[in-house]
């Protein structure tokens, strides 16, 4: 089954809104073939590992199947996947988590009617993990939003000037960029955009030449005035998103942004509070945004922290200490609270990056 979730994991990105699976072909306690989904609309992870034993000249007949998702149990842009298991003869399947989509469910008892020994709930809190975005989008009409966050090991993320330095190492820049190369926005507050004038671009090399950008998102009370001095703003300003408040949503400087093509949401809600998920839903309804990496800065992060909107935390801590008491903190804006009081995560997952340490967190189930 981990071999299984870490095929899934290769999809990531691509198979929105659909959810990342897959799935692993066993005989004799061996992987003989392996398959995950990987992209919307595209043979799901079941129908993938069975056209990879096929070209491998495997027989599945007798074999068990790993899958970290229930089979689909419904005619969707798939034929369902609980059909090509029965018809391979596959004795077992052994299933990481069920389906919450009740529209797909079924596949359980469908294989068990005609005979195939079925086993459930197999590393069912990692597969459901997996699929955190995927329960997210069920539930809700948000995107899933992505905070990445670089520190040193005093929790500060640039110095007190707030010159745009890197802080972690080059491994891990290359790994950011990974990150957006797979989510359609990434979101800045004003201050690192004002600091940084960022691209906010993937500049990987070997991009697929119909390869999207992410869109730009800045969340900032205060519009620029000149907004040809910045990068965003002079190379992809159609590209480019303010979220910001009533008033300045209706300011020349509005306007003129405007005029260059760039979107400027109001995101006051009726009693005329700032409230940022009401720009993630927009995002997802009138761009297909599905995920969202934010990036900067600290108040920004701890914001989306405080209103339930961070869904995964991706924290590099380098080896690196500033000792600076003025310069910003990786998660800021909160004043007198205790620890009865902090936000709680959970670590899923602890890896090298270079000379760092990349901590993968989600939201703690109490």
């Amino acid at each position: 089954m981990a071999c299984a979730i870490e095929l899934a994991t290769l999809g990531r990105g691509t198979t929105a809104p659909n959810p990342c699976v897959g799935a692993v072909l066993v005989r004799e306690g061996h992987i003989v073939a392996g398959g995950w989904h990987k992209k919307y609309g595209h043979l799901h992870a079941e129908r993938e590992c069975l056209a990879d034993a096929e070209e491998k000249n495997i027989d599945p007949r007798g074999l068990t199947l790993f899958v970290t998702l229930e089979p689909c149990n419904h005619h969707g842009k798939t034929p369902p996947c609980t059909q090509a298991i029965i018809e391979a003869g596959i004795k077992t399947v052994v299933i990481g988590t069920r389906d919450p989509n009740p529209l797909a469910a079924g596949g359980i008892e469908t294989l068990q009617e005609h005979g195939i020994t079925v086993k459930v709930g197999i590393l069912e809190q990692e597969c459901r993990d997996l699929i955190a975005d995927f329960l997210l989008w069920q539930r809700s009409y948000s995107t899933y939003n992505i905070i990445k966050m670089a520190a040193t090991l005093d929790g500060k993320i640039a110095s007190r000037q707030h010159k745009p330095e890197p802080v972690s190492c080059p491994e891990s820049f290359e790994r950011v960029h990974r990150l957006r190369s797979m989510v359609n926005a990434v979101v800045v507050g004003g201050g690192t955009f004002y600091a940084d004038n960022p691209s906010l671009s993937c500049r990987l090399d070997g991009l697929d030449p119909n390869f999207r950008q992410p869109l730009a998102v800045i969340v900032s009370s205060r519009l620029p005035a000149e907004p040809q001095h910045f990068t965003l703003l002079r190379q992809r300003p159609e590209k480019t998103i303010f979220f910001t408040s009533e008033k300045a949503a209706h300011s020349p400087e509005a306007d003129a942004l405007r005029k260059r093509g760039t979107s400027v949401w109001s995101l006051n809600d009726a009693d005329g509070c700032f409230n940022l998920s009401l720009g993630f839903e927009r995002l997802r309804y009138d761009h297909q945004c599905h995920y969202t990496l934010i990036e900067g800065g600290g108040r920004l992060a701890m914001e989306c922290i405080s209103q339930g909107l961070a869904d995964k935390l991706i924290h590099f801590v380098t080896p690196r200490i500033l000792g600076d008491d003025l310069a910003p903190s990786a998660y800021s804006g909160r004043q007198n609270v205790s620890m009865a009081e902090t936000v709680n995560y959970r670590i899923t997952q602890t890896e090298t990056s270079g000379q760092d340490v990349v901590l993968t967190m989600l939201p703690r189930q109490e």
